[in-house]
């Protein structure tokens, strides 16, 4: 742990930096997966979700380098290796041989919910601990990946 004067205990942030370090691999390997359905994706709705996947790459890209901040802003060092997140995701592997639309669709969205819900325990967890300001974020987090799930999963309801 680095030093810090913020007014949280030592105790505190390295329970925070923990679960932010979590978060961190599983928001990682989302990217990771997003990015190659994008590379892949086929089929008539090619150029919209070759656009949305890039979108939704490029706002995870974003949330990684705030959870990475954050932790090293509470004294932490971001574990954000590509191995170590390999290691500690909660994502379930991304189907390599894929390469139909719905079928992006359908997986992006399970892991878009898979890792809101992840997002949504660590606001509890760190609101729990007293950090407000790392439960803000996840709330900001949280917010933006609920979005982006209804965008996936809009592609999904065709019916009436």
């Amino acid at each position: 742990m680095y030093k810090t004067k913020i007014d949280l205990s030592e105790k505190v942030r390295r329970a925070v930096i923990t679960v932010l370090n979590e978060r961190l691999a599983d928001a990682i390997d989302l990217q990771s997966q997003v990015k190659h359905a994008h590379w892949n994706v086929k089929g008539p709705q090619f150029i919209a979700l070759h656009e949305l996947f890039d979108k939704i790459s490029d706002v995870l890209l974003e949330q990684i380098d705030d959870v990475a901040e954050r932790i090293t802003s509470l004294g932490g060092t971001a574990e954000g290796t590509v191995t170590v997140a390999a290691k500690r995701s909660k994502l379930k592997n991304y189907p390599l041989s894929i390469t139909a639309g719905k079928d992006h669709l359908y997986y992006l969205s399970t892991q878009l919910a898979v890792f809101g819900k992840a997002v949504r325990a660590g606001i509890d967890d760190t609101a729990k601990l007293g950090d407000a300001d790392t439960a803000d974020l996840f709330t900001g987090v949280s917010r933006s990946i609920d979005k982006y799930l209804w965008f996936l999963e809009a592609h999904l309801q065709d019916k009436a």
